[in-house]
């Protein structure tokens, strides 16, 4: 699909999703959130969706948040989709095995695309958005959700710190992730109109760094770069990295914390009933007129 340097492996990333998805719910509370906050926004819109696509759904987190919210009455058809049919199994309703690198829907064929932390293990993020508004109809809505840059930043220090202190160099071992200005510009060059970006940065707390590790497990969220180390972690790497977490970044009662950026992002299919800039020179009124002050020559200083 695309020439862009591959960054993950996607074959690794279906096998780790297989492994989570019987246990995916007891780590589902940020898929939960982004979800929860995705229906709000739909509230807040007055339009119906008559067919509705969740890309990379997991465990159903925004089905199940769509149920108990009047946005419900919106949505027509809502079809959930994953990487990982073990995600998918079981499930009522509509289904889709899908890669969100090659999505199986044609143009124009849908008019809500939800997407809440799949996204952003795309190798090509700006090509697979450019597949969801092609696969919208004029006018059709995209809400998508990654990690954002701050994302398990005391952990990728730790295990930089513990890596560069045993073996005298570091590997990549944590994901990098987008940032709120970079997520409204990927829409923009996706071919989105109207991008909107905001951050929801969430601190979680744990007794200790290994239940942080264990809940990546069971999300699905352990490393799947394709540049990483061969090399398995050392155990003495880890427990390293475990005692520089907890020396760096244990609170007053003992327990540590996890910061997760959820960067959610709007936008819309291009429709010819959308606001859209005015011309250079067509404003109707002055800025001085409009702002009720007298108008000076270039060069001129007040007072």
């Amino acid at each position: 699909m695309t020439s862009s340097p591959l960054l993950f492996d996607r074959d690794l990333l279906r096998a780790r999703l297989d492994r989570a998805a019987p246990h995916f719910g007891q780590a589902g509370f940020l898929k939960a959130r982004a979800a929860g906050d995705a229906v709000m926004r739909l509230e807040a819109i007055l339009r119906e969706f008559p067919v509705a696509v969740d890309l990379g759904s997991r465990d159903g987190a925004f089905r199940a948040a769509l149920s108990e919210s009047d946005a419900a009455a919106k949505i027509g058809l809502l079809i959930d989709t994953d990487l990982s049919a073990r995600m998918l199994a079981g499930r009522g309703g509509p289904t889709v095995v899908a890669d969100e690198e090659r999505l199986p829907f044609g143009d124009a064929t849908v008019d809500l695309v939800v997407s809440t932390l799949a996204l952003h293990w795309t190798n090509d993020l700006v090509g697979a958005l450019i597949q969801i508004r092609r696969a919208l109809r004029p006018d059709g809505l995209f809400i998508g959700a990654l990690f954002g840059g701050a994302t398990l930043t005391e952990l990728r220090q730790s295990l930089m710190a513990a890596e560069d202190e045993i073996l005298g160099g570091v590997s990549m071992r944590v994901s990098p992730f987008a940032d709120t200005v970079d997520a409204a510009g990927l829409l923009q060059r996706a071919g989105f109109t109207l991008p909107v970006a905001d951050v929801d940065r969430v601190k979680v707390r744990y007794a200790h760094p290994i239940a942080l590790l264990q809940d990546l497990r069971r999300m699905g969220e352990t490393s799947v770069l394709l540049d990483r180390s061969r090399k398995p972690l050392t155990r003495k790497v880890l427990l390293r990295a475990l005692e520089l977490y907890q020396d760096r970044f244990a609170e007053p009662d003992g327990r540590v914390p996890a910061t997760f950026e959820i960067v959610t992002a709007t936008g819309w299919a291009p429709h010819d009933s959308q606001q859209k800039p005015l011309r250079p020179g067509s404003a109707k009124m002055r800025l001085a007129d409009a702002l009720g002050v007298q108008e000076q020559p270039a060069g001129d200083k007040a007072g």
